[in-house]
């Protein structure tokens, strides 16, 4: 068990190492020159070329990415060249937005659709089945924006009970945010939930048809006791990678919603910042967005390693 956990954490680790040195080649790869663009069209080659001495373009790249990430390690990613402001303080406060809605939508999205999925699973063929899964594959085949945009004329514009924009800047508080966290969270709810509850329906289904649980059966014990003791914490094994899939997907599809709904969160900043070429800023979101799928990734294979006995053994292993 603990050459199992050290052996993904160390995995983890080279991952987001190798995450940190593709994020810092894809922005430094971007067309056009930063300094340039800071200064504007108009500026003499010295100014431009103070600047690029200012803001270390001038060093070697692997010197910059040494710079950078050890930075980042200790919290520093620079000082966003729109705002003039540390980068870190900046994200952390617009991330804290974001983190508002993420939550409310894994609270809903994923409690909702494993309980979908189970009654799908359970009623096979069956009208509840056929109704949950019909609104699923609506849900896999609309994109969030479209979701979005029906939730706004229908709670917003026919019943205006929410708001449809955000009219408070990222320092705004929790009660503030509040009223307009539920429509984006809804709708990264219905689109998330959508894909668990097709990978819940079908574990239940390939579960329940295994022989330990016809044995169960035969041995008298309640379909209650048979779902909730046997068959539920097999079923949740392959869901939990899907939850974690979607989990990290957040981060990209709260930028859609985000804009949208005109909501202070990282998504707005992300775009915004990749208009005015705000690269600290674009290599810090990124860079989170990389911590954030891989701590997700690894959160899974524990849950697997808790629910499934065999992965705590030194022969068992997740593939």
């Amino acid at each position: 068990m603990l050459t199992f956990l050290v052996r993904r954490v160390v995995s983890a680790l080279g991952t987001l190492l190798l995450s940190s040195v593709l994020v810092f080649l894809a922005v430094q790869a971007l067309p056009g020159d930063v300094a340039t663009q800071v200064l504007g069209r108009d500026a003499t080659p010295d100014a431009v070329a103070a600047l690029r001495k200012q803001m270390g373009l001038d060093q070697p790249a692997w010197e910059r990415y040494g710079h950078w990430i050890n930075g980042a390690l200790h919290g520093d990613f620079g000082t966003s060249l729109v705002t003039t402001k540390p980068v870190g303080g900046e994200v952390s406060q617009y991330l804290g937005n974001s983190a508002l809605i993420a939550v409310v939508t894994i609270l809903f999205a994923v409690t909702g659709s494993l309980v979908l999925g189970i009654v799908a699973g359970l009623y096979r063929d069956r009208w509840p089945d056929h109704l949950i899964s019909t609104v699923s594959l609506i849900g896999m085949s609309v994109p969030e924006f479209v979701v979005a945009t029906v939730l706004v004329l229908a709670f917003s514009v026919t019943v205006p009970v929410l708001p449809a924009v955000v009219l408070y800047g990222p320092g705004a508080g929790t009660g503030q945010l509040l009223p307009a966290v539920w429509l984006p969270a809804a709708s990264l709810a219905i689109v998330m939930a959508a894909y668990i509850v097709r990978m819940a329906r079908t574990s239940v289904i390939d579960v329940m048809a295994s022989e330990y649980v016809t044995t169960a059966r035969l041995k008298g014990l309640s379909t209650w006791r048979v779902v909730t003791r046997h068959a539920l914490p097999s079923a949740l094994l392959p869901t939990l990678h899907v939850i974690a899939l979607n989990v990290a997907w957040l981060v990209g599809g709260v930028a859609v919603v985000e804009n949208v709904f005109n909501y202070p969160g990282i998504g707005k900043l992300m775009l915004s910042s990749v208009q005015n070429r705000d690269l600290p800023v674009i290599q810090a979101i990124a860079l989170i967005s990389a911590v954030v799928y891989v701590v997700c990734n690894l959160a899974a294979d524990l849950g697997s390693m808790a629910l499934n006995p065999k992965l705590r053994t030194r022969g068992g292993r997740i593939r």
